[in-house]
C-alpha cells in the first residue's frame, strides 16, 4: 500500500480534554483508539506499522484504513494539532459540538425555517462569542457550527472564525450563501474556515426561488463554484417537503454537479416556522414512499458509477416512521446550542418548552450550564422516563424521541414522542399524515 494522506477538510488532532486522538471532518468527529491513531500517524503505510506492532496483518490494516474513510492516495500531508483544552477532571458527558446561532437575520424567507417565530432580542457581541468559544473548548467541544439565520450577516464573522481556529475548533459555516463573495470567502479561508455547508431549496429554479422568497437559486450555483475554487470542502443541505420531494433525484444530481462532497437530504422538522407551515409542508405517505425509493436508488447508482462518490445522508420523516429519532443523540449528551441572544439549549428548538427557562451565557459559564442547570439535566439520561419509554428496549437508542415535539403535540415535554407507535397519543401523528390538500405557506419574516 502506498503512503496516504488526509482528505481535504479533515484534521487529525490530539484532544487534551479526553486524552485521545480524533479526526475532525465536515459534520463529524471520530474519536480514535490507539491502533486507529497509529494508522493515521503512519499514513496507512503497512511496513511502518509492522515495525511498531508485532504480527500486524496487512488485510486488517487495509480494512481499518477503509473504515476510517479519510485517507486517500496523494492526499494532503497529515497535520497533527493539539486541540488545547483543560485536561478535565470533570464528569461525563462532555459535549463534542457547539451550534452557534450567530444571528436570526436572514435574507431568505424559507417557510420550514426552525428559527423561532418570535425573532426579537439583541445579539451577543464579538467579545461575548469569543468567551463562549473558549468556554466550549474548555468543556471539550471540538466542532463549531456557525449558523443562524444567516451567519454572513455578521460583519465580524471572519474575526470569529479566526478566534475559533486559534483554539483548534473545527469550523463549519452553515449558510445560504447570500452575501458570500470571492474576497470574503478568501478571508474566511485565511482565517481558518474548514468547511462550507450550503443550502439549496430545489433543483427547479422557479420553485427554489419561490421557497426561498427571493431570486437565490442561480446565486447559490455561483457560490458553489466559489467554494470549489477556494479548495474548501462543500456540503449541500436540502430540506425536503411537499413542494420539492418529488424531485429528490434531480436535487441529488444537481448537488453532484455542484461538486458537493457531502449531501444531506432531510425531511422537514416541524419547529418554528416549519410548525407554523406544517399543513403546507407535510408530504403524503405516497410521496414519502416514492422519496424513499428514489433516495435508495440514487445512492446505489451513484456509488456504483461516480469516480468520487458523494457521502449521502437521507433523513426520513419521523411523522411517517412510527419510530422516533434519537434527537441530538440524547438530551444534553453531545451537543449544545447558543442562540443569538445568549440562551443555551440542548437543541435548537428547546425554547418551545415554556417552563424550560434556558440559562444565558451572560449570566453563567457554559460549564455551569452544561453540568448543573435544570434545563440540561431535566431530560438527560433515562431516569426521567415513564412507561412505555422506561421499559422499552430502545430507550438507550432513541431516548424517548424529541422532547420539543412531544410538547408541541401533547403539551407535555416528558411524554413519549407521539411519532412512536407505542405512544398512547400516536393518533395525533397518524391523523396528520394523510393526503391533505396543499395550502399556501407563510414566508419566514425577520420582524
Amino acid at each position: 500500500m502506498n503512503v496516504l494522506g488526509l482528505k481535504r477538510g479533515v484534521r487529525f488532532v490530539f484532544d487534551e480534554a479526553r486524552q485521545r486522538h480524533a479526526l475532525l471532518q465536515p459534520e463529524g468527529v471520530q474519536m480514535l483508539n490507539d491502533t486507529a491513531a497509529a494508522v493515521i500517524l503512519h499514513r496507512g503505510e503497512i511496513e511502518a506499522l509492522a515495525r511498531e506492532f508485532e504480527g500486524v496483518d496487512e488485510a486488517d490494516i487495509e480494512a481499518l484504513v477503509g473504515s476510517l474513510g479519510v485517507l486517500v492516495p496523494e492526499g494532503k500531508a497529515v497535520v497533527i494539532e493539539v486541540a488545547p483544552a483543560k485536561p478535565a477532571d470533570r464528569p461525563d458527558p462532555a459535549p463534542f459540538g457547539l451550534l452557534a446561532e450567530l444571528t436570526y437575520r436572514c435574507p431568505l424567507k424559507c417557510p420550514y425555517c426552525s428559527n423561532p417565530v418570535d425573532l426579537s432580542g439583541s445579539e451577543l457581541d464579538t467579545g461575548s462569542w469569543w468567551r463562549v468559544f473558549q468556554e466550549a473548548r474548555d468543556l471539550g467541544v471540538l466542532q463549531l457550527h456557525l449558523s443562524g439565520g444567516e451567519p454572513l450577516a455578521r460583519s465580524d464573522l471572519t474575526e470569529l472564525v479566526a478566534r475559533a481556529r486559534s483554539i483548534a475548533l473545527y469550523t463549519n459555516l452553515v449558510t445560504s450563501g447570500i452575501g458570500l463573495t470571492s474576497k470574503r470567502l478568501a478571508d474566511l479561508k485565511a482565517a481558518g474556515l474548514d468547511h462550507v455547508q450550503l443550502s439549496i431549496q430545489d433543483s427547479d429554479r422557479e420553485s427554489a426561488d419561490r421557497i426561498a422568497g427571493m431570486k437565490a437559486h442561480e446565486r447559490k450555483l455561483a457560490i458553489a463554484e466559489l467554494v470549489r475554487a477556494a479548495d474548501l470542502p462543500l456540503s449541500i443541505n436540502v430540506v425536503l417537503h411537499r413542494h420539492n420531494v418529488s424531485r429528490l433525484r434531480e436535487i441529488a444530481e444537481l448537488a453532484a454537479a455542484m461538486g458537493a462532497e457531502r449531501l444531506e437530504l432531510a425531511h422537514t422538522q416541524y419547529y418554528g416556522w416549519g410548525l407554523l407551515n406544517r399543513s403546507s409542508l407535510l408530504p403524503s405517505r405516497e410521496q414519502v414512499a416514492t422519496a424513499d425509493d428514489d433516495a435508495a436508488a440514487f445512492i446505489a447508482e451513484h456509488r456504483a458509477t461516480a469516480s468520487s462518490p458523494m457521502e449521502i445522508v437521507y433523513v426520513r420523516p419521523d411523522y411517517h416512521d412510527g419510530v422516533p429519532k434519537p434527537c441530538m443523540n440524547g438530551w444534553g449528551s453531545r451537543q449544545l446550542v447558543v442562540s443569538p441572544t445568549g440562551e443555551v439549549m440542548p437543541c435548537p428548538a428547546a425554547s418551545v418548552i415554556p417552563d424550560l427557562d434556558p440559562p444565558n451565557v451572560l449570566d453563567s459559564s457554559l460549564s455551569d450550564i452544561w453540568y448543573r442547570s435544570e434545563a440540561f439535566n431535566r431530560f438527560r439520561g433515562t431516569a426521567w422516563m415513564a412507561d412505555p419509554c422506561r421499559s422499552c428496549p430502545r430507550k438507550e437508542i432513541d431516548f424517548g424521541g424529541c422532547r420539543c415535539q412531544a410538547f408541541q403535540l401533547t403539551g407535555d415535554a416528558a411524554a413519549t414522542d407521539p411519532v412512536c407507535a407505542l405512544s398512547p397519543r400516536h393518533d395525533l401523528v397518524t391523523s396528520l399524515v394523510g393526503a391533505a390538500p396543499a395550502v399556501p405557506f407563510t414566508p419566514r419574516r425577520w420582524r
